[in-house]
């Protein structure tokens, strides 16, 4: 079985998507510490042929706090404001909009939740077979263990036989580590990936929130499949 343990990323780039396509089971590791420099809560959109930072306000978040333990605040209606202003003339938004409504008024305000959500949502509108867990619902992870040793009992918890990990986790894990403990590991390296943006030079590694509001359904599953493992 093929499985994914990662944090949950808001509207993440195209890779995270080619990762949860790719695997069995999508493990939403949630119980794990809040990281303001990262990825959690915030990515970039387009904005006049360059990249804009946006992100979704937050309450109590600390990295002293898990994932799980960090809120939503009710009101985000200044980013639903900012897709509509930058995205209205894009060809599909008037299928993405409506889900990114959905997603962004989204009632659960517990932060591991609400982007769970929205990572299920895109990949329901995008017809994937993936299984999704959240890590916290499993009493028997040992969350005594850090880093590595960690990811390692996750996956024998599991029953995984190949693990997946994003291309930055290189730098992180040992394919020899988990070889002894009798699972596969290998990195997802996403190829160069390019379409059309309005009639601006392409700027890459933006948010799935761009690859959707310039590919249909069957487009970005194609530009999914651009990927290597290694």
């Amino acid at each position: 079985m093929r499985v994914g343990v990662m944090q949950p990323y808001f509207l993440p780039y195209i890779g995270y998507f080619q990762l949860m396509k790719y695997v069995n089971k999508y493990v939403i590791a949630d119980d794990v510490n809040f990281i303001k420099s990262g990825w959690i809560s915030r990515n970039y959109m387009l904005l006049d042929g360059k990249p804009f930072m946006f992100h979704l306000l937050l309450q109590g978040a600390s990295p002293n706090k898990w994932i799980k333990d960090v809120t939503v605040l009710p009101d985000q209606r200044k980013l639903l404001r900012t897709i509509d202003l930058y995205y209205r003339k894009a060809p599909y938004f008037k299928n993405i909009f409506p889900m990114m409504e959905e997603i962004i008024r989204y009632e659960d305000k517990n932060l591991a939740r609400y982007v769970g959500n929205s990572l299920i949502k895109i990949a329901e509108y995008l017809n994937f077979d993936t299984e999704f867990v959240y890590e916290s619902e499993n009493s028997a992870c040992d969350r005594s263990l850090k880093a590595q040793e960690r990811l390692i009992s996750d996956c024998k918890l599991f029953g995984v036989t190949e693990y997946i990990n994003a291309i930055g986790g290189t730098a992180l894990y040992s394919k020899e580590d988990f070889k002894k403990a009798g699972i596969n590991l290998y990195f997802l390296k996403s190829r160069p990936i390019e379409y059309k943006q309005f009639n601006d030079a392409f700027i890459p590694n933006l948010s799935i929130l761009d690859v959707l509001m310039f590919n249909s359904v069957k487009q970005t599953n194609e530009l999914l499949l651009q990927f290597d493992l290694v």
